[in-house]
């Protein structure tokens, strides 16, 4: 048997898959590590840790399966958007990666408006540069640590920084760079003369090809470090968005993802490059040529609960949260959470914004704030959902993915307040799915990511219909949900 290994560097934790040729997983490793926060407005990450996690998950999988490596034909990644991994010319890190949830550049973005119009950034982007974004940043470290931008001689991001290691070659492929904010999405390429206005060195951005594009071979000294075979064929991946998408098997237009991870997303694929004309939304490049996905991007998800546990409620787990979440009704008896604990971004695009625990009694308890923790999650995608509902977008079909896609009590959350029917994926991890697919791309073995999902992707087989009665009541919520960010923006600043 044929194997295609699919590696997905989230920002909780790393993944490694072996899918085989006839779309059987092999087996899956996972490895956990967390955001390092010394300041609230800071998120960052070691990326020789990240590195580190990634190896032992390769050793653990390849010594379940020790005949596989030598039938792996490409390995391809999935990886947490935006972020900025800097090296110097030696290769090394010169800091921890600053990833999306970083909240310290906007003043550099308020350098941009001060240097290219808003008009003209976005005709070009087809997005808004937001705090998280590399470009921002990059500007932000310029600023505030000269000394480790003047060594800086590449900007990768996160994924890129793994595939570097493995081959010693700095690549990025159009999906993620479309995400970095200094991307020109409809030439899929880099954003060249906004980056020479920036006063930025056009070496330090990498060679960019699509997902299914050779990026380097197993190198002698990984080969020794993981166990795979020398020489083994590394292809780019892609923004674990975008190879969520795959792995779901959307790569045409008439199907929504619901993905709660850390953080979460509603996003579906096009055959041109909409976007939204208010910039709230994110337009990016998607795996194929002539393929594009919009989605609308929340830095909260799963976090929230894990924040939640850890620090607040101190519980063992999230089944145990979430089982007793179920005693509590609908609405949570009018406590609502607003779920922006790293800033938002669509739909609001606040950084300053944070969390409320909104209409709080003596009556509450423990059941209710993790159950109304969980509607805010939702309440925040249902803001994107609406978006592109009235840009026009329409799907016949939700599929949950990530994290919340597990729980049925997530599932039933989603479709209540969505009003939509919510359909599970065959296999829970998506994105390394879609991963490995693009290396099966890249191979050869299919002649387009729709004959792959053919053969690759597995249809769930539970659907969650909405209840009338809680979605009236969700409707209301919701409603109440609107007003609470509106009456407290002033404020957040």
């Amino acid at each position: 048997m044929e194997y295609y290994c699919g590696i997905d560097l989230g920002t909780s934790s790393v993944k490694v898959m072996l899918l085989g040729a006839d779309g059987a997983v092999l087996g899956t490793e996972a490895a956990g590590y967390d955001m390092i926060k010394k300041t609230p407005c800071e998120a960052e990450q070691d990326m020789e840790y990240l590195w580190q996690q990634t190896k032992e998950c390769i050793r653990a999988l390849l010594g379940k399966h020790p005949g596989a490596a030598a039938d792996i034909r490409g390995i391809s990644f999935s990886g947490q958007m935006h972020g900025m991994a800097a090296v110097d010319k030696n290769g090394k890190p010169v800091r921890n990666a600053v990833i999306w949830a970083d909240q310290r550049s906007q003043d550099a973005i308020g350098h941009i408006w001060d240097t290219i119009s808003r008009e003209e950034w976005n005709r070009i982007t087809l997005n808004t540069p937001c705090t998280g974004f590399l470009i921002s940043s990059l500007l932000w470290m310029r600023e505030h640590e000269p000394e480790r931008y003047a060594k800086t001689a590449k900007v990768m991001l996160p994924k890129d920084y793994i595939r570097f290691c493995m081959c010693g070659e700095a690549a990025t492929d159009v999906t993620d760079a479309s995400s970095t904010g200094i991307f020109d999405v409809k030439k899929r390429q880099w954003a060249w003369e906004l980056i020479d206005r920036l006063g930025l060195q056009r070496e330090m951005f990498p060679v960019c090809g699509e997902a299914f594009e050779r990026g380097g071979s197993v190198s002698a000294s990984c080969s020794k470090e993981t166990g795979i075979r020398e020489g083994t064929p590394l292809f780019l991946g892609g923004g674990d968005s975008m190879m969520q998408l795959a792995g779901n098997g959307i790569i045409k237009p008439g199907i929504l993802s619901c993905n709660i991870g850390t953080a979460s997303q509603v996003a579906c694929a096009l055959d041109k490059p909409v976007y939204d004309t208010g910039f709230r939304t994110n337009t990016f490049c998607h795996t194929g040529r002539g393929l594009w996905e919009i989605q609308g991007s929340s830095l909260t998800g799963g976090v929230a609960l894990k924040w939640l546990r850890d620090n607040m409620l101190h519980m063992r787990d999230f089944e145990e949260m979430t089982s007793l979440a179920g005693t509590a009704p609908a609405g949570s008896d009018g406590l609502l959470f607003l779920p922006y604990l790293s800033g938002e971004r669509c739909p609001c695009n606040d950084p300053n914004a944070r969390g409320i625990y909104f209409g709080m009694s003596l009556y509450h308890s423990r059941e209710h704030l993790i159950r109304s923790t969980m509607e805010g999650v939702i309440f925040g995608l249902k803001g994107s959902l609406e978006i592109l509902k009235d840009m026009g977008i329409r799907f016949d079909r939700v599929i949950a993915s990530g994290g919340g896609a597990r729980g049925q009590l997530f599932r039933e959350i989603q479709a209540d307040v969505f009003e939509a029917e919510i359909h599970t994926a065959g296999e829970a991890e998506q994105a390394c799915v879609g991963a490995a697919m693009t290396a099966a791309v890249g191979c050869g073995a299919f002649s387009s990511y729709e004959e792959a999902c053919g053969v690759l992707t597995r249809p769930g087989t539970e659907v969650t219909v909405p209840d009338k009665e809680r979605v009236k009541i969700y409707r209301e919520c919701f409603a109440r949900f609107q007003e609470l960010y509106q009456r407290n923006k002033t404020l957040f600043s």
